[in-house]
């Protein structure tokens, strides 16, 4: 099944191990994965602590913002601070960006560092949701308002604004889509990223979809894969060894799903694979490969709208403080409409 004509793509893909990780075409939300009502906050007033800090300009004129995501070298990221920075220095400031790898110590202490550097705003991307939380309270104590991107943060207060992926909605659609070709179920694995909170969103999505379909699928195997493709390729290869009849996998993210289309190639077993993300990767695959699906996002408009919305907030406009971008499910009849060379 649509094995053997990507072997040259999957070495590509291969070489680099990735990390985790919304649209022009977006497909209809199921009615259990609705966004969340969107609320709203008033920049403070001129006089306001937070305000003053955003206010004071960099010594070489201009505002300096800071940008931290969990992994800088997932594609998804790369594609994401681009948007962001394109925003920011198109409004003739500086963007600051470290990357702490998917260590939740080092984004602290980039943090931290960053704040030295005289940060005035902050992009924040958790390694981990509540990890991160310390290096929150030092952002609050030096009055430097925080905007999150992608990813939850523990606790949602610290944040003036957020824009993120409906990510639910990202796993659900993959989930309907399986219960669809799959009508009569089987065991089924799972490859998801419990610290990770874009991930497990993803997968209730997921299991929530297979489950309301009334299809019986069995999950035989769930492991950790951390959201890294080389990972992913080590524990998809335990559980196949162990469960090589299942009829699917599903992958947290797309790195996740290109690490299991290897372990499953490598087997030759041909499960119906699904990722999240809708990466130029896995979009080249989905024709011609056991690589069945991904619930598509898009870092360009996450970034942007992030990054437009901290602008708004600093010339004094109501913003939201829940700002959720469409998913929408890639698959080979479709694939097509959006395009294989770049992100949508």
């Amino acid at each position: 099944m649509k094995r053997k004509f990507v072997s040259a793509l999957l070495c590509t893909a291969l070489v680099a191990a990735m990390a985790a990780g919304c649209g022009s075409k977006p497909a209809d939300a199921p009615a259990d994965a609705e966004a969340p009502a969107q609320e709203e906050t008033e920049a403070p007033a001129a006089d306001d602590g937070a305000a003053d800090a955003a206010e004071t300009p960099a010594a070489g004129g201009g505002k300096v913002f800071g940008y931290t995501c969990m992994d800088g070298t997932n594609p998804f990221f790369v594609a994401l601070e681009a948007s962001i920075r394109e925003v920011v220095e198109g409004n003739g400031d500086t963007l600051i960006s470290m990357d702490p790898g998917n260590d939740s110590n080092t984004q602290i202490d980039q943090i931290e560092d960053m704040i030295s550097k005289g940060v005035e705003i902050m992009f924040v991307n958790p390694v981990d949701a509540d990890g991160i939380i310390p290096a929150l309270d030092m952002l609050k104590d030096a009055e430097i308002p925080m905007f999150g991107f992608d990813t939850e943060v523990g606790d949602m207060s610290y944040l003036t604004s957020y824009a993120g992926s409906d990510n639910y909605n990202a796993g659900y659609v993959c989930g309907e889509d399986l219960a669809k070709k799959c009508p009569e179920g089987g065991d089924i694995l799972v490859l998801d990223s419990p610290t990770m909170q874009s991930v497990t969103d993803r997968t209730n999505g997921f299991m929530d979809a297979i489950e309301k379909s009334g299809v019986t699928f069995n999950v035989v195997g769930q492991q950790d894969a951390q959201g890294n493709q080389q990972v992913a390729n080590e524990k998809a290869t335990d559980l196949l060894t162990a469960s090589p009849d299942v009829v699917a996998i599903f992958g947290g993210n797309d790195p996740t799903a290109l690490g299991a289309y290897a372990a499953a190639d490598a087997a030759g077993v041909t499960p119906l694979i699904y990722g999240v993300d809708g990466s130029p990767d896995v979009k080249a695959l989905l024709k011609d490969t056991m690589l069945e699906g991904t619930g598509a996002q898009s870092p360009v408009t996450i970034g942007k709208t992030i990054a437009e919305t901290a602008y708004k907030w600093l010339n004094g406009e109501t913003v939201e403080e829940y700002i959720p971008i469409e998913t929408f499910l890639v698959t080979a009849d479709n694939v097509d409409d959006y395009g294989t060379e770049g992100w949508q």
